[in-house]
């Protein structure tokens, strides 16, 4: 049996190409950085696994899917070689997508993604302090 179950994210946006013809077919690559359940010290934390969904999840992942987006995937996997121009050979693994779904509500995306970004800074580098704070800061006259 050949069934993958990967939860994870999205490293960058999806790759989206489509076939040539009159009926292509869309095609959307992505990478799921998946965390260790047991971290080594001094190992990376995550495994970053290949995925290409077709069709109509396709659709899905071009429009709803970007970095950061946390999804679930069920797929099987699939390996292939194909020689470059310079006559080297290149292995590869993918997942190929059967179903996927968000992992998290929207709320929750929105948390991580603000968590994810940087603090606004202006010219002279000073972060901007947002409205009615003031009362929470130590130091504050």
């Amino acid at each position: 049996m050949n069934k993958v179950i990967l939860i994870g994210r999205l490293t960058k946006d999806p790759d989206i190409r489509v076939t040539p013809g009159d009926q292509g077919t869309k095609i959307a690559r992505y990478t799921l950085a998946v965390d260790r359940r047991f971290k080594k010290e001094g190992q990376q934390e995550a495994d970053f696994i290949g995925c290409v969904a077709f069709g109509k999840l396709a659709d899905i992942a071009d429009k709803w899917y970007k970095k950061g987006t946390k999804i679930s995937i069920v797929g099987r996997i699939q390996t292939g070689s194909y020689t470059k121009q310079d006559g080297t050979k290149v292995y590869t693994t993918d997942v190929v997508i059967e179903e996927q779904e968000f992992a998290e509500s929207r709320k929750e995306a929105e948390a991580a993604q603000t968590q994810a970004q940087p603090a606004q800074v202006d010219a002279e580098g000073f972060m901007s302090i947002p409205e009615g704070i003031d009362d929470e800061l130590p130091f504050s006259d």
